[in-house]
């Protein structure tokens, strides 16, 4: 239990978040979202990190491009950088949701410095929804987090972040990995961008193709 929530072993981090996140670490945060299975087959698209001038507006182009609403966890730095852009989102017709106001690792911070952190991206985002960065938080960090917002996490990382996988990787993790009722993890970050450019409309054309609608959270 300890090393779950307070250990610094790389690789047990690391096998922790391979594409699914595994039952006993979902059972940890059991009363977050990690899927929502619905009676017609649904994923629920989600972005991390942004909103940046860089790689938000392409990918909002996108999504408007095949007709899909999906929701963004925007860090409160990023929008207080770029409003008008925040603004672009919503008014596109997404859901927005809080990713703490500076991307802070909740392990490396007092459940206190936490929960301002959170509370001063709200006064930016304004949403009842947040999501941990790196999908790590203490016990009572999720305490005090739950009793103001729903937590998110997810049911698909696509990795597209990564260094180590290209276009074709990520896109197969998303083909290998949904399911009905996928809460599915991409990011609007630099980062991402060169993977994110390959996979993500391949990504939704092989959701519609395969009976997937989209909503948002």
């Amino acid at each position: 239990m300890r090393c779950a929530f307070e250990g610094h072993t790389s690789f047990f981090l690391y096998t922790m978040f391979i594409e699914r996140p595994p039952f006993l670490y979902r059972m940890f945060f059991s009363e977050a979202l990690w899927r929502i299975p619905r009676k017609k087959k649904t994923v629920y698209l989600t972005f991390d990190d942004g909103p940046i001038p860089q790689v938000t507006p392409w990918v909002l182009e996108v999504l408007k491009q095949y007709g899909v609403r999906a929701t963004f966890f925007c860090t409160g730095d990023n929008v207080a950088r770029n409003p008008q852009l925040f603004n672009l989102l919503r008014e596109a017709g997404h859901q927005v949701g809080n990713h703490t106001m500076s991307h802070v690792k909740g392990l490396n911070m007092n459940t206190p410095d936490y929960m301002r952190n959170i509370e001063k991206a709200h006064d930016l985002i304004q949403s009842p929804l947040f999501r941990p960065p790196h999908g790590f938080m203490r016990p009572s960090q999720f305490a005090a987090v739950k009793d103001k917002y729903t937590t998110v996490m997810w049911d698909v990382v696509t990795r597209d972040y990564s260094r180590n996988l290209d276009g074709e990787q990520v896109l197969d993790n998303v083909r290998r990995y949904t399911r009905n009722g996928s809460i599915i993890v991409f990011h609007d970050s630099l980062k991402a961008e060169k993977n994110l450019h390959y996979a993500l409309p391949r990504a939704i054309e092989w959701l519609l193709e395969n009976g997937y609608q989209f909503e948002t959270l």
